[in-house]
Parts: C-alpha cells; structure tokens; sequence
C-alpha cells in the first residue's frame, strides 16, 4: 500500500488508504513540539532555530503566533485549556495565560538552573511532568549554549503550590513523553548524549504511582532513526516519530506499522475533527493526514 507499510494486519484497521500525506505548510528549520486547540481550530507548533512559534488555522491560513520565543520546544496545554510551553533559552517551563501575559512556572531545581526543557504533558490532576536534557545549550542553533548546572532528568510540578520533583534521573537525553489513556503509563523517550557515535536509544515505559515513577524497562527501538516525540491513541497504542515517519506501536511494543514521510518527524500531535487528523512535524515542513484511530483524550 502506497505511503504506507504494514507489519501487522491490525495496522489496516486504522490507515485510511484514501487519505493522502498533506503538506500545509514549508520553509522551517526544525518543526518541534505541536499541541491542538479545537476550541480555536489551530494547531501551534515551534520552528526552534528561527526562534518562533508557529500557528496554523483549519481555514489554511499559516502565521506567526509568538517571536521571539526563546526557542521555545514542546507544547502541551494545561486541564484549563492554557499554553504550556518548554523554553531552551530561558530554561525554563512557562504557562501562556488566558490575557496573553506568559508565567514562569519552574526554571530551577534547588537553587540550580534547568538544563533547556523539552517536552511535556499534564496530567488530569492538573500536575505537569517535562524532560530536561542539555540539548537546547549545546548548540546554538537551537537556543545558544550555556553551561549546564544539572543532570538530565524527568520532573513533576505542582502548579498549585510550585513543588518540583525529581521523578526519574537515569536518562543521558530524555526526551518525548506521553501518558497511556488511563494514565498507569508514562512512556519516555531516551535520545542519549549528543554528538557521540553511537548514543543510547530506545523508548523506556514506566508505571505512574501518586506523584512517582517505578519500573522504567525498555519499551521498543525505533528503527531506523529513534524515538523524539509521540502521542497515544484512543487504544493506547504509540505514535511515535522515526526517521522514516511515523511508527504505530501496540501497548506491547510490538510495531503495527508506519506511516511513511518524505523527511525525518520530531513530533507529532492528534488533532482535527475528532482528533483523528495527525499532524506532523517532519524536518523543515509541517503534513498532516487523517487516520481510522483517535488521539487519547485527557481523563
């Protein structure tokens, strides 16, 4: 099947063989961390080194929503419906409130400045969890280098009081996260150290306790490439961004199948009607393409 391959007959049930790769939209450096507003019909997504977020509209329309950014990286919105937003430059998590005005929720960890944030989720009891590797200031492509104060780690934050919590430390880069539906889940992406020849790759899963992880297995490896950012669906199986597109991975980790993409994808979102259109950051260019599946929803 075109633009597609299948590694398991389950994979049928949710690719929609006449629903075509679309483009909507070209000309960026590095398209990062997309989150949907179905209140607003857009989709918000960071173009890292132009230093801009980027907002597209169902109407086709394509502009600039936020420039500067401080390079800013992944996107997720709050049990409110407001902007959460992982910051390279500023090293930092902010939320976009409802005036536009932008709060800075966590930027330090005992005393230390965070490394530069790069994905995040909230969960339904409002909590926010990110991944902290150094990536975003060793370069300055993607945010400008600074020197790093702390390990890589994967944190928890309450808004409601402002605590910060160490959730798992034994990451060298981690990256992309996503809860399961029900939330038993947290998947992690390990990208490891950048710049060696052979860095560690592979998704880990762990089980989500009150406010603390355990377990922590490796789940899958994505090959070819490896794993940045992924979402769950309505069944809890994996979408996850590869080099080739986009791999759909059972809760078992066995692949079902891929979506192929012209360019490597960093990050994808569900979204659309009824969060059955997925939308894909791949290299320099945003698609999209209607799926037989739904993204998860927050419980």
């Amino acid at each position: 099947m075109e633009g597609f391959a299948v590694h398991d007959p389950r994979f049928l049930a949710y690719i929609l063989p006449n629903a075509p790769l679309e483009r909507l939209g070209e000309g960026f450096r590095w398209c990062e961390g997309p989150v949907w507003f179905a209140d607003r019909g857009e989709l918000l997504f960071s173009d890292v080194p132009n230093d801009r977020v980027m907002r597209w509209s169902e109407s086709g329309s394509l502009s600039v929503f936020r420039q500067p950014a401080h390079f800013e990286n992944g996107h997720a919105r709050d049990r409110e419906g407001r902007l959460l937003s992982c910051s390279h430059r500023g090293r930092c998590i902010t939320r976009t409130e409802i005036d536009g005005s932008v709060t800075v929720l966590a930027d330090r960890y005992r005393g230390k400045r965070l490394n530069s944030p790069n994905d995040i989720v909230c969960r339904s009891d409002g909590t926010i969890w990110f991944t902290d590797p150094p990536y975003g200031i060793q370069t300055d492509y993607e945010g400008g280098k600074q020197d790093s104060e702390l390990p890589a780690t994967v944190y928890r934050l309450d808004p409601r009081d402002g605590a910060l919590s160490v959730v798992a430390d034994d990451f060298q880069g981690p990256n992309g996260l996503c809860f399961s539906p029900d939330e038993r889940w947290l998947y992690v992406s390990e990208s490891g150290l950048q710049f060696v020849e052979d860095p560690l790759q592979h998704i880990r899963v762990f089980e989500v306790g009150e406010a603390a992880l355990s377990g922590g297995r490796i789940f899958h490896r994505v090959e070819p490439g490896y794993a940045d950012g992924f979402r769950c669906d309505e069944y809890g199986n994996l979408w996850s961004s590869a080099a080739d597109g986009v791999h759909c991975i059972d809760p078992s980790g066995t692949l079902l199948g891929r979506i192929l993409v012209p360019s490597t994808v960093s990050n994808l979102a569900f979204g659309g009607r009824n969060l059955s259109r997925l939308f894909l950051c791949a290299s320099h260019t945003l698609y999209a393409i209607y799926v037989n599946v739904r993204g998860a929803r927050l419980l």
